[in-house]
């Protein structure tokens, strides 16, 4: 029985034993930032800190994960939270060694983790206030039931929690928030239907109104032109380091290319012909307003690979992962099911929500202004520490795949402030 897309992929993903919610989970089938390299963490932990200080470090500071798979970022978060930014057993050095800058100690000098779990901010008034290790509070959102070997430090829910003070993190959480898709006939935008069992598709009926405004304002047809509108009134910042010609879409998840290959393999339905195939991101919008909305005061933080209006794939991502490969999309249960975002719709709709102006940039350009830039370690150091000099190395190999634009470093970041200031989202 044919149904909607987005019908076939909430089943497919988060039914009773949908792909997110039974299982070892995620990570065994796909690779993600997280994934990849503990500098990811390591450079969120600087963002989570920088936030911490423009809401003068409050007494709780909320970090909030949602689709928090089996809680890996967080787990990593809690372990390297009280030890300073930029220290994880590697030399603090600045310069281009592709690790954090530190923020204790003399950065030619380690800082160990038990004097720096011992550091306190210290007002102007002389008292001494709790540590961000004191004061943090992490939660991870998902469906799945909670890990046995999640450290109880880590609250587990399934929804996202109201009066968030502090940071909210969505890495690649959008991509798998189920969507319709529409196909483009000579009676204008209808559904795709699509049968779970097979992945074979059909053309539907007429798209909603509500839908059609979405596919109007931010998927033009062939015929239309581009715009080059970026929601003016909200003051966007925009950052687009490659003139809006690469807009992520080749960031697949394991970076092996963009999601149209699956759909060409043998034994992947064929889609009915058309010229025009576009992902409705509606859901995806009212989705991210959803969780900005959660935010008293801090900031929302979303990771994903997608794509901008200029530059929408005209056959769509639609794609499915499974032990590690791409494999077509059939929403059968057994495999990941996923589409890229569209990236400058879901700013906009956090932005109406927020009331303040938001950053898109891609994810080589946000991990360099949180000091991670991938660049090899100075030579000199193999001569006076070789040790140190091979784990700086491994550190700035491990930040390079972070930051390659061809794969992970093509993500989008996200990032929506609300009621706080904008910091700079690029390295100067």
């Amino acid at each position: 029985m044919s149904i909607l897309w987005r019908d076939a992929m909430s089943h497919a993903l988060y039914g009773p034993d949908g792909f997110f919610v039974a299982g070892t989970g995620p990570a065994d089938h796909f690779r993600t930032s997280v994934h990849a390299s503990p500098a990811f963490a390591t450079a969120l932990l600087r963002l989570v800190t920088e936030v911490d200080a423009a809401l003068g470090h409050p007494s709780r500071l909320d970090v909030v994960d949602v689709g928090a798979g089996r809680g890996e970022l967080l787990h990593a978060l809690l372990a390297s939270v009280g030890v300073a930014v930029g220290v994880s057993g590697e030399p603090t050095r600045s310069g281009r060694s592709g690790l954090i800058p530190p923020r204790a100690g003399s950065p030619e000098t380690l800082t160990s983790t038990a004097s720096v779990r011992s550091l306190r901010d210290e007002p102007s008034s002389g008292t001494v206030r709790p540590s961000l290790a004191d004061r943090v509070r992490f939660t991870a959102v998902e469906y799945a039931d909670r890990p046995e070997n999640l450290p109880e430090e880590i609250n587990w829910t399934s929804e996202i929690p109201a009066g968030i003070t502090g940071v909210l993190l969505a890495t690649e959480w959008l991509d798998n928030v189920p969507l319709d898709i529409a196909v483009h006939t000579e009676d204008g935008w209808r559904y795709l239907l699509v049968d779970p069992d097979n992945a074979a598709e059909s053309v539907g009926g007429p798209v909603s109104r509500a839908d059609l405004d979405w596919l109007t304002t931010w998927w033009p047809s062939l015929a239309s032109p581009p715009s080059t509108d970026s929601d003016p009134d909200l003051g966007a910042t925009w950052t687009d380091a490659t003139s809006g010609r690469e807009s992520g879409f080749r960031a697949a998840r394991p970076a092996e290319g963009s999601s149209l290959t699956a759909r060409s393999r043998p034994g992947c339905p064929e889609t009915p012909h058309s010229d025009h195939r576009a992902e409705i991101g509606r859901t995806r919008d009212e989705a991210w307003a959803n969780a900005v909305q959660k935010i008293e005061r801090g900031m929302a933080v979303a990771v994903d690979y997608g794509h901008l209006r200029e530059a929408r794939p005209v056959d769509g991502t639609l794609t499915g992962y499974r032990g590690g490969r791409q494999v077509p999309p059939v929403p059968d249960g057994s495999s990941d099911v996923t589409a890229h975002v569209a990236m400058d719709s879901v700013a906009s709709a956090g932005a109406a929500v927020a009331r303040c102006a938001y950053s898109l940039v891609l994810q080589r350009e946000a991990l360099r202004a949180l000091g991670a830039d991938g660049g090899r370690p100075p030579l000199s150091l193999a001569g006076t520490d070789p040790v140190g000099y091979v784990r700086a190395l491994a550190a700035a190999s491990a930040v390079a795949e972070l930051t390659d634009p061809a794969g992970l470093g093509g993500h989008w970041w996200l990032r929506q402030p609300v009621g706080i200031p904008l910091g700079p989202a690029v390295a100067r």
